[in-house]
C-alpha cells in the first residue's frame, strides 16, 4: 500500500485504507503480522500509521522479492 502524502488529506487517505483493511482482516478471520512504513522523498513529514491499536513500525529499508528499497530513495 502507498500514497503520496504531501498534504494532511493524503495521510489520512492512508489511514483509511490501513483501516479498511483491518475490517477486512476481522472479516476473514486472517491476521497480518507483518507491517512496517517505509517513508520515501526527501521531504517526507513522516507520519505515523496505525493498525487497529498498535502503531506500525518504521523501517529505513525493506526487500521485497529480493529488491532492497530504502528511505534514501529520491523520487522526482
Amino acid at each position: 500500500m502507498c500514497g503520496a502524502l504531501e498534504v494532511l488529506e493524503g495521510r489520512d487517505a492512508v489511514q483509511r485504507d490501513l483501516d479498511r483493511l483491518e475490517r477486512w482482516d476481522c472479516a476473514n478471520l486472517m491476521k497480518f503480522n507483518k507491517y512496517k512504513v517505509l517513508h520515501l522523498g526527501q521531504n517526507n513529514p513522516k507520519h505515523r500509521y496505525r493498525l487497529s491499536r498498535e502503531w506500525i513500525e518504521r523501517s529505513p529499508e525493506e526487500k521485497d522479492l529480493e529488491v532492497l528499497v530504502d528511505e534514501q530513495l529520491i523520487t522526482t
